[in-house]
């Protein structure tokens, strides 16, 4: 077989509709779209929430509480997952090791779990009971900036 030689399979092509192109075609006029209404309208748009007219669901339901579009979030992890490393805890090895997901999230250090052995622990945030903790068992918190 040559280059020139090649077809795709028969049937897998098929040629695009060609709308509004006379009467005999089966696709003039209106072009499939049928007469006037939404549908019919250039630039018309699935919007998201459009109920046809209805009050969309998300403007039904009331609104309730405060949402500060300012707050940081925090990958919380425990002291008794960094208990199971046996090195020097960074933001880098937590991510290196898949404890947190994200690079770019600031890391708080929570203190549910004991810790046995010295360890030096960085991270953006400590709770009370984790630096309590972590000086018990002889170890050093530090905290670091935002990255």
């Amino acid at each position: 077989m040559k280059l020139h030689q090649l077809q795709p399979a028969p049937g897998s092509r098929k040629s695009k509709k060609r709308l509004g192109r006379g009467p005999g075609s089966g696709l003039g006029k209106t072009a499939g779209k049928g007469h006037k209404g939404m549908l019919a309208r250039s630039g018309r748009a699935n919007v998201a929430g459009f109920e046809g007219g209805q009050m969309p669901l998300a403007r039904r339901l009331p609104k309730r509480g405060f949402h500060n579009p300012f707050r940081t979030e925090f990958a919380v992890v425990n002291l008794k997952t960094l208990a199971a490393l046996d090195q020097n805890v960074t933001p880098q090895v937590l991510y290196e090791k898949r404890i947190v997901k994200k690079q770019s999230m600031p890391i708080k250090i929570l203190g549910v779990g004991e810790l046995d052995k010295p360890m030096t622990i960085e991270a953006h945030k400590f709770s009370q009971s984790a630096l309590r903790k972590i000086e018990r068992a002889g170890g050093q918190a530090k905290v670091i900036g935002r990255a």
